[in-house]
């Protein structure tokens, strides 16, 4: 039977501090109250009653010690007294004076120990208190690091949120030497990743040049009247070799691109991006012999309806370039979730794919197996931007093997909000119309 944990599962350091605080002070006012008590004790302890006597000298002792006294009593009107009544008397008057030190001691305890205590628990649950808003002053900065680096950290994307510093102001103390380090971290994370993002796409940008004029030399050098047949066979196939980078090359700059800041997010219903994507995925499938089942209902979600739409149309177009040929199929199903998220869900038929294989799937150019050349089949981008989309729209994927093979990949995205969507639905019409 599994009991209900009533302890939190981590205790903070500030709330380590104030035991800490809080427990020495504790420790220290018993240590002085007990030893209050004990000296209050001895001091009581020796205080015994004493008979005060008056009487003549007696005769010196034979051994030379100091002469007794000779104890003469009187009762209360002047008269004599016998030794016994005497004796009786003081034993009566000795009693009584114990009986008062017993008393007098008790009381004294008592309200030593109880008001010393009830005044040590006020005191300390104050001295805690103190402790407790103190250390919090001074564990702000440690706060403050903290939530700059949770920030960079649940970032959509790798590179986004780095642009954050905590710029920490106070006392050049230790804390501080920790804020300006991070912030110096940060600061040269951030300008390597801007780094990359700019050479991706400016080294696509400049091998796009190429690549256009390249095609246009080899088209017309096909169109030409003298042109033989082994020319326009050569110029099939080099045309072909082209689209394959250029494909690769608008891989690299969606790549970059969706690492980017979403800076307008529409509502865009998932229902409609699927079947756009189905029927433009059509005929591909067609010439593969691929069967194409559409599960599709309304998923709401919010963000760029071109770059989802890219998202969609990568896992199905990668359901049948990496099938089995004819008689495979593929299913392409959205739905909204009982957690308030949306989903799309691609699965295909294909080859096994072993579990350890499928993380690296999700990497540039990386494909199953070791083949990592530009082929018919693409350029290995395809779930590399898969995943950079989702991530840019607070979303994440995960992809499964499936028993006699094939993948399922999923995305997850944050569901949309109820306003908006009828504008949302329009926006989406319009950027897939023009």
């Amino acid at each position: 039977m599994n009991l209900p944990r009533l302890l939190p599962r981590r205790v903070t350091l500030r709330a380590r501090l104030t035991l800490i605080y809080g427990g020495l002070f504790l420790v220290a006012g018993l240590v002085l109250l007990g030893t209050t008590y004990a000296l209050f004790n001895q001091q009581l302890t020796r205080s015994a009653p004493k008979v005060l006597t008056l009487g003549k000298p007696g005769p010196p002792a034979a051994d030379g010690e100091a002469p007794k006294r000779q104890m003469v009593f009187f009762s209360k009107n002047g008269e004599s007294m016998t030794r016994a009544d005497a004796e009786s008397l003081m034993a009566d008057a000795e009693s009584w004076m114990r009986e008062q030190q017993a008393t007098l001691h008790e009381a004294a305890t008592t309200s030593l120990l109880t008001l010393g205590g009830i005044a040590l628990v006020v005191v300390g649950g104050a001295a805690a208190g103190f402790g407790w808003l103190v250390t919090g002053r001074m564990l702000a900065p440690l706060h403050r690091v903290t939530d700059t680096a949770r920030r960079i950290a649940a970032a959509p994307a790798a590179g986004r949120g780095l642009h954050e510093r905590i710029a920490l102001r106070g006392p050049d103390d230790e804390v501080k030497d920790l804020a300006d380090t991070f912030d110096i971290m940060v600061e040269r994370l951030d300008g390597s990743f801007d780094g990359q993002r700019r050479f991706v796409a400016n080294a696509s940008h400049e091998l796009r040049t190429p690549l256009t004029l390249g095609r246009a030399l080899v088209e017309l050098a096909m169109h030409r009247k003298s042109a033989s047949e082994d020319v326009k066979q050569l110029g099939e196939n080099l045309l072909e070799i082209n689209s394959r980078h250029e494909r690769l090359i608008n891989g690299l700059l969606l790549l970059a691109g969706s690492e980017n800041e979403i800076t307008e997010r529409l509502p865009v219903d998932l229902a409609d991006v699927v079947g756009h994507v189905v029927a433009q995925t059509a005929p591909e499938a067609a010439r593969a012999g691929i069967t194409v089942h559409e599960q599709a209902v309304e998923a709401l979600t919010t963000g760029d309806a071109l770059l989802l739409e890219r998202l969609v149309h990568n896992l199905v177009e990668n359901g049948i370039r990496h099938n089995t040929g004819k008689g495979g199929w593929v299913r392409v199903a959205c739905r909204t979730r009982d957690d308030g998220r949306v989903e799309v869900e691609v699965g295909n038929s294909g080859p096994v794919v072993p579990p350890y294989e499928v993380p690296a799937l999700f990497e540039p150019f990386r494909r199953l197996g070791a083949d990592r050349l530009v082929t018919a089949k693409g350029a290995g981008l395809g779930l590399s931007i898969v995943r950079s989309v989702a991530r840019a729209h607070g979303g994440e994927v995960t992809a499964r093997p499936r028993e006699g093979g094939g993948l399922t990949v999923t995305v997850a995205l944050p569901a949309c909000p109820d306003e908006d969507q009828e504008q949302g639905q329009r926006q989406y019409i319009q950027c897939s119309n023009g």
